[in-house]
């Protein structure tokens, strides 16, 4: 059992499943039309409804979200469950609003649609930002990200006596080499392929996790107990540690509970149903049916998250054998909090396998970015404005080409990033200047025929002058000095610009705009929805009633 126990098996473990992913997405896609530009960016809009809901959820997931999380409910309780129980709401929206919408206009990306309705200027903006965005800022984050659990976790530094600079530069060269070949050379088929295959692992690996913790936590503190005893313990030493339902002034990183059902609603809206990378996974369905099934189905893989991405957390916070290493990170502990219960918990023999799964979950973040980088550069930009008589077969190597120069960069750039203070603090608050304008604009798009084109630069220009403003200010919650959380900035926001654009589309009337049927899929919706959609909602409620004082938070 010592070889077991060993960094050889370890590696070798390692090696194993992530080379098994990689040949059996080789399979997957051999043979596929990779020279179109629909079939290499869209997978020739063939994906099936279990492929999109594993892809839709590992483009979500990412190491940061996993460390982050946890890390959260280590601090506070079991209100950031609201990321994930909160997201069905959402993908059932994607999936009875927002899909037939899309598919039926046969967009390619969302600036597309855009285009359709507002004019080349608008979509050129918005690409623009979005491609910077994503080129320059979230894939070097990302890949930082998984480089920095990699090295909390398996102290890669230690093992092989380099500096956590050289370790976390490493570590990001081949995350990113690995992450660009399925993205530049597979296309998107490749990536929902690899996103499918790691999310079954990511759900297995994640899983052991809480079952682990809770057994060790038996074990230290229950007189050799099990799994039951550690959650009885967790469950009777602060039953309020266990609350999802926070007050409505509660400080970050808690979720007020109004903002479940108003500021993180909106925002979620905006990353499940307009934003690129997400949404492109949906786009690519061989029809409808099969589209709202991934989007359902992945609404209940995300019922699942607080068991891998929020109760770790709490278990940290008890659990004796980390409190030391814990204490001795200091301010930086909320980041630690995931990353040393793995570290104490996961038996050696599996170690490769978990190594595994959650480099999956960092590719499948990253490629996940690049490709949808790659498709707005290509279509909407390079094909838009510079050569619009490019044929597919170019427009394709254009992407390659692309997704090459921006993989580089991002690489480059990326070990940098751990002298950036707060940068993944900065990132979310900037993401908050596009959310809005996106949403309300594709909303625009669908819900007033009549809006005068300049609209969508009209809202952007507001979105960023108040919420900048919001930021700058930093109004405090009525006698305390806590911020008040800016998603309350999104819930006040999104009701004016709304409001705004019916104000337009009714006394600024311009020529009507009539959304037309592409042809590109079959658009019959899938019969059984409403009755998994019903099953899907009560679940998340059920959630939310269980971890809250009418449930084990009393």
């Amino acid at each position: 059992m010592s070889f077991f126990n060993s960094l050889t098996w370890t590696g070798i473990s390692f090696l194993f499943f992530t080379a098994l992913v990689a040949i059996i997405s080789s399979i997957k896609t051999k043979g596929d039309d990779l020279e179109s530009a629909e079939g290499y960016f869209l997978a020739g809009r063939g994906l099936p409804g279990v492929v999109i809901a594993g892809s839709l959820l590992l483009t979500n997931l990412s190491a940061e979200q996993l460390v982050g999380l946890n890390g959260q409910s280590w601090v506070t309780n079991m209100s950031p469950i609201a990321w994930e129980v909160g997201s069905m709401f959402t993908l059932l929206v994607l999936a009875y609003y927002f899909l037939p919408r899309y598919l039926k206009m046969g967009a390619m990306t969302i600036p597309s649609l855009m285009e359709q309705r507002f004019g080349r200027g608008t979509k050129t903006m918005f690409s623009l930002i979005i491609v910077i965005m994503y080129s320059i800022l979230n894939l070097p984050v990302i890949l930082y990200s998984g480089a920095v659990v990699f090295e909390n976790i398996f102290d890669i530094s230690g093992m092989f006596g380099i500096s956590k600079f050289a370790s976390i530069a490493i570590l990001c060269v081949i995350i990113g080499i690995i992450g660009g070949c399925y993205a530049i050379f597979g296309g998107l088929k490749a990536v929902a392929v690899s996103d499918t295959i790691n999310g079954i692992g990511l759900i297995i690996g994640g899983l052991m996790i809480p079952f682990i913790g809770l057994y060790v936590l038996g074990q230290e503190l229950c007189n050799g107990g099990g799994i039951i005893d550690g959650f009885r313990y967790i469950v009777e030493a602060d039953p309020a540690k266990m609350n999802a339902i926070s007050a409505w002034n509660a400080p970050e990183p808690e979720v007020p509970w109004p903002l479940i059902i108003t500021g993180m609603f909106f925002n979620n809206l905006y990353w499940w149903c307009t934003n690129q990378s997400f949404v492109q996974r949906s786009l690519a369905a061989k029809s409808l049916k099969e589209g709202q099934k991934g989007a359902i189905f992945c609404g209940f893989l995300k019922c699942m998250g607080p068991l891998y991405l929020v109760l770790p957390g709490i278990i940290a916070f008890y659990l004796p054998s980390i409190q030391d290493k814990l204490a001795a990170a200091g301010s930086s502990a909320i980041d630690f909090a995931y990353p040393a219960l793995v570290s104490a918990i996961v038996p050696k023999p599996v170690l490769g396998f978990f190594a595994a799964v959650m480099f999956g979950a960092i590719l499948s973040s990253f490629n996940s970015v690049l490709n949808s980088a790659s498709t707005m550069f290509t279509l909407d930009l390079y094909r838009s404005s510079i050569n619009p008589k490019a044929s597919d077969v170019h427009c394709v190597k254009v992407g390659k080409i692309y997704g090459t120069i921006a993989g580089v960069i991002a690489i480059a750039i990326s070990p940098f990033v751990m002298y950036a203070n707060g940068i993944t603090t900065f990132l979310n608050s900037m993401s908050q200047f596009v959310a809005l304008p996106v949403l309300c604009t594709i909303l625009g798009v669908f819900m007033f025929r009549r809006l005068p084109k300049w609209t969508p630069i009209l809202i952007t220009v507001l979105n960023v002058v108040i919420y900048g403003a919001f930021l700058l200010i930093a109004p405090c919650y009525p006698g305390t000095d806590d911020p008040i959380h800016y998603l309350y900035a999104q819930a006040v926001l999104f009701p004016i610009l709304m409001l705004i654009m019916w104000f337009l589309n009714k006394y600024k009337a311009q020529e009507e705009f009539v959304i037309e049927d592409a042809g590109a899929v079959d658009l019959t919706p899938w019969k059984y929805r409403h009755i998994v959609s019903a099953i899907g909602l009560a679940l998340a409620v059920a959630i939310y009633i269980f971890f809250s004082p009418l449930g084990i938070a009393a």
